[in-house]
């Protein structure tokens, strides 16, 4: 069970609040509606803004965090953001030992937000997106690389995904392939799915007798109308195993990363050159580009990367 800090109900209304005579009236008051002494998590409720993220961990919010803790009231502290920059700060920090944190198809193609209407505008899909965006999947890998816990919301983009009017890729997906496509994120132990009724509800728990054919969004992604995964790595890791023990898809990431800036980043070229086996390793035998679900021509790629890298 997670409660969260920083959510309460004032004069009929939700509102996110950082004021402590708010904060520790309301979670008192949840502890109380739940008739329970001890909880898993208390979450650290919505931050997506680096200011915030920052005044919570310096200030009294997180010291009455830390203090539920000591207390024995919660068992462990997590946080729940939307915007990836605050989720890479969040699992480098020890003290945060879950992060829930937003991941479906259609998010995962941003970068860094601020703002979740950001994702909702209708214009929001307008560009030309593809794919994952790399520093999404530096993220969910940090979290596993850390043991920073990992859980999803708005895995069906608020439902978004489920239909294909109102699918950003022009086609819908199925709750099962929306979960599947979470879980089989780096990092990710558990989601939560937003229901309205049973039989939404239902339609989710049948994911667990699914068959892998039920799971497969990537031909959905492949295919689609819009913003089609076709030709895009999604570094999702089908690729493996290889040849020459290749990490592609962190090769895949790191040049994705790079490839935008005008110089390659020094974090970024130095992770590369840290990579125990590189692009250059490759043998162009081409065995992982069967197995890849997107039709990535990876051979291309790593030449691409060795031009880039300088190796």
């Amino acid at each position: 069970m997670q409660g969260h800090l920083g959510a309460t109900w004032q004069n009929n209304q939700y509102v996110r609040t950082r004021e402590m005579d708010k904060v520790i009236p309301a979670f008192e008051d949840f502890m109380q509606r739940f008739q329970i002494d001890t909880l898993d998590f208390g979450m650290i409720h919505y931050v997506d803004q680096i200011e915030d993220y920052e005044e919570i961990m310096n200030g009294p919010f997180m010291e009455y965090a830390k203090k539920l803790k000591g207390e024995g009231t919660i068992a462990h502290i997590g946080l729940s953001t939307h915007n990836p920059d605050i989720g890479l700060l969040a699992a480098e920090n020890p003290e945060i030992e879950l992060l829930m944190f937003s991941i479906n198809p259609a998010y995962d193609m941003f970068g860094a937000m601020d703002d979740i209407e950001e994702y909702r505008k209708e214009d929001a899909y307008d560009n030309e997106l593809s794919s994952s965006n790399p520093q999404r999947a530096e993220l969910y890998e940090l979290c596993q690389n850390n043991g920073t816990a990992l859980t999803v919301m708005k895995g069906f983009a608020g439902g978004n995904l489920l239909s294909d009017e109102t699918s950003p890729f022009g086609v819908a997906l199925s709750p099962i392939q929306c979960i599947h496509y979470c879980l089989e994120q780096k990092g990710v132990n558990s989601i939560f799915v937003g229901v309205k009724t049973p039989e939404e509800l239902m339609e989710s728990l049948k994911y667990c007798d699914a068959t892998q054919s039920e799971k497969d969004y990537s031909e959905v992604l492949k295919n689609a109308p819009k913003h089609s995964f076709e030709g895009q790595c999604t570094y999702c890791g089908h690729c493996v195993p290889c040849a020459s023990e290749i990490d592609i898809a962190m090769v895949n990431k790191l040049f994705d990363l790079a490839k935008n800036h005008d110089e390659v980043p020094a974090s970024v070229q130095e992770h590369y050159n840290n990579l125990k086996f590189n692009a250059s390793e490759c043998i162009s035998c081409g065995d992982c580009e069967p197995r890849c679900p997107f039709n990535v021509h990876i051979v291309d790629v790593m030449l691409d990367v060795q031009d880039l890298f300088g190796f």
